[in-house]
């Protein structure tokens, strides 16, 4: 599923779409009985039948995690520390992206939205294309933001679990030299700010 070439959304390591909260509860392991190349293979194939059943292709779509699916680097045996997952895609002229991270593993996230796909789909069986649009609107995101990542703008990449913290005291140390006061430029800085903006949208 991922795409690396898709201007929207970034592949690794996780995106999260602006305005959607992180599951600030005390996350659960599931009931799903899966591993994530199964569900993985679940998502995909709930994606071809949606498109199929809805007569609407399933455009541009990307899994975003913070698992590295290269397999040249690939971490994927690993657990990590921030287990969200979601997966982007265009469908009808909307973009959207559904994210799910109430587990505790990306493989049990992912299985999640599999069933998200499905129950998309007994709309469409039960109900009308229109109902499925309004049903996909909840999960309609803003194009992913074009350029580099807040994670890399901050230098915060290697940091697996990003707080408040972080991104405040990263700013901070930051501007100290892209401060057009600082000999460093509007530009820069716009762009720095804009970083903290993402990242503090996301984190909640």
């Amino acid at each position: 599923m991922a795409d690396r070439s898709n201007p929207q959304a970034q592949a690794y390591p996780l995106q999260w779409p602006s305005g959607f909260p992180r599951w600030k509860h005390g996350r659960g392991s599931g009931t799903f009985k899966t591993n994530f190349e199964t569900a993985l293979r679940n998502v995909k194939k709930s994606l071809e039948l949606f498109a199929k059943d809805s007569g609407k292709k399933i455009e541009s779509p990307v899994l975003s995690s913070n698992i590295d699916l290269n397999p040249l680097t690939s971490n994927s045996g690993n657990r990590p520390a921030d287990p969200g997952v979601a997966v982007w895609f265009s469908w009808d002229g909307l973009q959207v992206c559904i994210p799910v991270d109430r587990y505790d593993t990306p493989a049990a996230n992912l299985q999640a939205i599999h069933h998200i796909i499905e129950a998309r789909r007994v709309e469409l069986r039960h109900g009308t294309l229109a109902l499925v649009r309004e049903t996909f609107s909840g999960f309609q995101a803003l194009p992913a933001p074009k350029g580099k990542h807040w994670r890399d703008i901050l230098d915060l990449a290697d940091v697996a679990v990003v707080s408040r913290t972080h991104v405040e005291t990263a700013f901070k140390a930051l501007s100290l030299t892209r401060h057009p006061d600082k000999g460093g430029s509007t530009e820069a800085m716009a762009e720095l700010n804009a970083a903290r903006d993402a990242a503090l949208s996301e984190i909640g």
